[in-house]
């Protein structure tokens, strides 16, 4: 039986669990990771024609994580100097399934040689078995760096982003110390789907075990701020001893943000914020967040210009099925200088 049919039963293979049952994929990623650390090395063949890349993203939101990808992977291209002509399609996080597939039909149909895109819940990935089995365009499944097991060896061309379980395994550790693993908390997921379960219930599960951890509620806001913050006000007129927040996205940190601030609670009530973009860290700055896992953002976008330079460049075997960026986990208490220093490195292209 091939090692993928080994996986557990969850759909996704864990990125940890990836690497583990195929450790040339290991090697891989290491070679890679430094590859998108380091400057880009200019393209030194002939092109006949420039790379024809889709995009389609959520990036209609606060957090500036989609802008800041795209940024990135277009200066990080044009560093390298291979010619590509880019066509993005924006949406919000909780755009209906049939605005997003007329987004895909149109990008479809400007038969693009790449195609990136995001999976968040199980109509995405009809779709994106859709187009697996048309053969091209060349797929890449941005903010997700768990491969689907029902795929087998028939896998996008390349899953890139950031290890939500890692980040949110970093981020659970912070918040132990923070809480001395005491707490009555609310749960505010986003939208259902693959991002609220590697984010939200892998926090449940990592504190279910400690016995002074207990959820008091919790709440699916859409990914609106709005939401977030009615999600808090009504929590806290019925369940007061709420002393921790724990926010699956930047949208939803910043709702529960205006409902502490309403409250005059933000001092009595512990909140976190998840990716630690320009927002997040600009409240953690003023004393309205105490902490994120904050993604080396550039990474992603960076990643995937590398990728399609690798292939266009006829070295596709360079490249690893899955690529995660760095995460650092910041406080109230993290000096400016080191803020700067991780911003200077995260937003290393997407700042200009």
């Amino acid at each position: 039986m091939p090692a993928w049919a080994l996986a557990d039963q969850s759909g996704y293979w864990s990125f940890q669990d990836y690497l583990s049952a195929y450790p040339k994929q290991q090697l891989l990623t290491e070679s890679f990771a430094t590859r998108v650390r380091e400057a880009a090395e200019p393209w030194a063949l002939a092109t006949k024609k420039p790379v024809q890349v889709a995009m389609l993203v959520p990036d209609i939101q606060i957090s500036d994580y989609w802008v800041r990808n795209k940024q990135s992977f277009i200066l990080r291209l044009q560093e390298i100097g291979l010619p590509f002509n880019l066509t993005s399609y924006s949406s919000h996080p909780a755009t209906t399934h049939r605005e997003q597939e007329q987004q895909l039909a149109a990008a479809l149909n400007s038969d693009p040689d790449y195609l990136i895109l995001t999976l968040n819940s199980l109509r995405h990935r009809v779709l994106i078995d859709k187009i697996m089995t048309r053969g091209r365009p060349k797929v890449i499944l941005m903010n997700i760096t768990t491969p689907l097991k029902h795929l087998g060896k028939k896998q996008p061309f390349f899953y890139v982003g950031f290890d939500h379980r890692e980040g949110t395994r970093l981020l659970t550790d912070a918040i132990n110390q923070m809480t001395g693993k005491q707490a009555n908390y609310l749960m505010l997921y986003g939208t259902r789907g693959y991002v609220s379960q590697a984010r939200g219930d892998e926090f449940i599960s990592l504190t279910a075990k400690q016995p002074g951890f207990i959820m008091r509620q919790a709440f699916y806001t859409d990914v609106s701020r709005e939401k977030a913050k009615q999600a808090v006000l009504q929590t806290l007129a019925s369940k007061p001893n709420i002393n921790l927040i724990y926010a699956c996205t930047t949208d939803i940190a910043l709702g529960a943000m205006d409902a502490l601030k309403k409250l005059n609670k933000e001092e009595h009530i512990i909140l976190n914020g998840w990716g630690g973009g320009s927002a997040e860290l600009d409240a953690l700055a003023n004393g309205h967040l105490d902490l994120t896992v904050m993604r080396m953002n550039d990474d992603n976008g960076v990643a995937m210009a590398e990728a399609i330079r690798l292939d266009q460049a006829g070295k596709a075997h360079l490249i690893p099925l899955v690529y995660s960026g760095d995460f650092a986990v910041v406080d109230k208490h993290t000096s400016a200088t080191e803020l700067e220093r991780l911003k200077d490195y995260a937003f290393r292209y997407s700042k200009q």
